[in-house]
């Protein structure tokens, strides 16, 4: 295995993101995948994945991930955050790398294809474009309207009403309940655990930020039949069905793309480094 280099590279409006590769250190930029991740999970619990798909990928190949912002080691999210923030981000990430392939996980997927649809035609447009359980709000296929009342609880560090408010969301018929896994599991992992007031006080106006400017982004719809044409949509067979429709619908929208179902795959999957799947991304990106 390959070392793991640990950076920090200034982004366009005075911020930081901290940087990890993994692999070989000097792998060229067509050797290169950048792995924009899900919400609320830092760079961290991609660790696992990113070394064993640096594995997969062999030697002469690197894995480059970096915290997005206002997680783990990069800087807090602009007063004007936006998915203009985050597309920024990933072209100082390509830049500081030369990375020219990019994998999206989830909420990091929906990162990733508004970013490369905003690349096309330009240096930017990545070599190949893989992206798995996609969070996108195809023609306003998510219902946010829950967002406000749960925010306004966030903003007031009131824990017990923003979860109580989210339970209740996700009743089965309810708005929330269409509203996909990234959130919710996102949440739900954090509401799991012990440190829950650090942690909730710590990622939640952040998730907060970020899913509004994900799912938002149904104002104004993008054209992502300008997508590369080995766009690459793959799906978890036992994830929540939103992402198997929103898949289908991308990969029907772009021409020369590819569709793959990962039978046994969950949304999880990802961080969770399952073998399959990383030698099937691996075998994507070789290929």
């Amino acid at each position: 295995m390959g070392s793991v280099k640990e950076q920090e590279v200034p982004t366009h409006d005075g911020g930081r993101l901290a940087l990890y590769s993994y692999g070989t250190e000097d792998a060229p930029g067509e050797r290169r995948v950048v792995v924009i991740g899900g919400a609320f999970l830092t760079a961290l619990i991609y660790r696992p994945f990113s070394m064993a798909l640096a594995d997969g990928l062999g030697d002469g190949w690197a894995v480059d991930v970096y915290d997005r912002r206002g997680r783990g080691n990069s800087t807090e999210q602009p007063a004007n955050y936006s998915m203009a923030t985050e597309i920024a981000d990933v072209r100082t990430v390509m830049d500081a790398t030369g990375a020219r392939n990019i994998l999206g996980h989830s909420l990091g997927g929906s990162v990733a294809l508004n970013a490369v649809q905003e690349f096309a035609g330009t240096s930017y447009e990545p070599d190949k474009l893989a992206v798995y359980d996609a969070a996108v709000n195809i023609d306003g296929s998510i219902d946010m309207s829950w967002l406000d009342d749960f925010e306004e609880a966030v903003n007031a560090g009131q824990v017990g009403h923003a979860m109580a408010r989210m339970k209740k969301g996700m009743q089965p018929g309810t708005a929330l309940s269409k509203v996909p896994e990234p959130v919710l599991a996102g949440l739900m992992a954090v509401v799991s655990r012990t440190k829950v007031n650090r942690m909730f006080k710590e990622l939640m106006p952040t998730g907060v930020g970020e899913l509004r400017a994900a799912y938002d982004e149904a104002e104004h719809v993008r054209n992502f039949a300008v997508l590369p044409a080995n766009t690459h949509f793959m799906v978890g067979g036992k994830s929540p069905s939103y992402y198997k429709v929103t898949a289908q619908r991308l990969h029907a929208a772009v021409p020369g793309s590819t569709f793959e179902l990962s039978p046994k795959g969950f949304h999880g999957s990802i961080p969770a480094a399952v073998k399959e799947l990383v030698t099937d991304i691996a075998e994507y990106f070789k290929g």
